[in-house]
């Protein structure tokens, strides 16, 4: 069993996977997509204390997490498919099977969709898939499309290639966002600048209404459709009826980023935070990782770590 699983390894997950494996604190980190959050996709850096110059976000993340790694973090890339936080074990499930804490920091970032496509909530399960993972098999001999302008999208259509007949592979913007090399899908139409306007179907996914390139409308003819859009909601709508949120979604947490619930911690943007700076997640991703070695250890205070 760990002593922390963080699930997120952005600038907060990863600045507190630093903090508690330094505090000799078995550490796991788990992120689906470690190259698709907002800081990974930054090309340029030029405020963070202590980096002298410019630096691109995937650089300034790599080497924080290099740090984790050097005191003992273990960081696994793996979809999480569902949580179980209530209890005193924090049980974590993902496509790579369960992992069992004494303690949680939740760091997943506000790349969570604000709403969903005209259809999509409808066929949701009967055609309609956020996780290639878990279903990509009921798609077996079929076409199917993807959308999404990330890491974690090309990833997630790669899972799909071993199964599917076709993908069609729908990317709004005019690139794939943090991607530096896109290799070659077999059976796949990559379309750019292509804007997905409606999953259509009645009991069962039957077609993707979308805008091309050039403006005008098409139907793709699809039997699933599997989505990966972000958008500037926190990501925690896993946690619902487990953990405390308010109306947007944010964690509530006290000055030391934990919840009401033992042993569930929160950092950076899925707390409701003044401004989104790498610098201040790094900062919440540290708080909570004191407050994780206070709850582990029952210290009766948050002891720094200066040495």
């Amino acid at each position: 069993m760990h002593d922390v699983i963080i699930v997120g390894a952005g600038p907060a997950g990863a600045s507190a996977a630093i903090y508690t494996a330094r505090g000799n604190l078995k550490t796991l980190v788990i992120d689906k997509a470690p190259n698709t959050g907002a800081l990974a996709i930054t090309h340029k850096i030029a405020n963070y204390p202590g980096v002298v110059g410019e630096m691109s976000g995937k650089d300034l993340l790599d080497t924080m997490r290099d740090q984790a790694k050097g005191f003992g973090a273990e960081f696994i890339q793996t979809t999480i498919t569902d949580v179980d936080v209530e209890g005193e074990t924090k049980y974590v499930f993902t496509a790579d099977g369960m992992f069992e804490g004494k303690s949680i920091i939740i760091a997943t970032g506000s790349k969570g969709r604000n709403r969903m496509l005209p259809g999509e909530e409808n066929l949701m399960g009967r055609g309609v898939s956020t996780c290639a993972t878990c279903d990509g098999a009921f798609f077996e001999g079929k076409t199917v499309a993807v959308i999404g302008d990330s890491e974690e999208a090309l990833e997630e259509a790669q899972a799909l290639n071993k199964f599917t007949k076709s993908i069609h592979f729908v990317v709004p913007r005019p690139e794939l966002q943090g991607v530096y090399h896109v290799p070659e899908l077999k059976d796949t139409n990559i379309l750019y600048k292509t804007k997905p306007l409606e999953v259509l179907g009645d009991k069962q996914v039957q077609g993707l209404r979308i805008r091309t390139s050039a403006g005008g409308e098409e139907v793709l003819d699809v039997d699933g459709v599997f989505v990966f859009l972000s958008g500037s909601k926190p990501g925690t709508d896993f946690l619902q009826g487990q953990v405390p949120l308010d109306d947007d979604g944010f964690m509530i947490l006290d000055s030391s980023m934990q919840s009401s619930v033992a042993g569930v911690f929160g950092a950076g943007e899925v707390r409701r935070t003044p401004v989104k700076q790498a610098v201040v997640a790094a900062a919440d991703g540290a708080i909570a990782a004191m407050a994780v070695d206070k709850f582990i250890n029952k210290r009766a205070q948050l002891i720094p770590q200066y040495k």
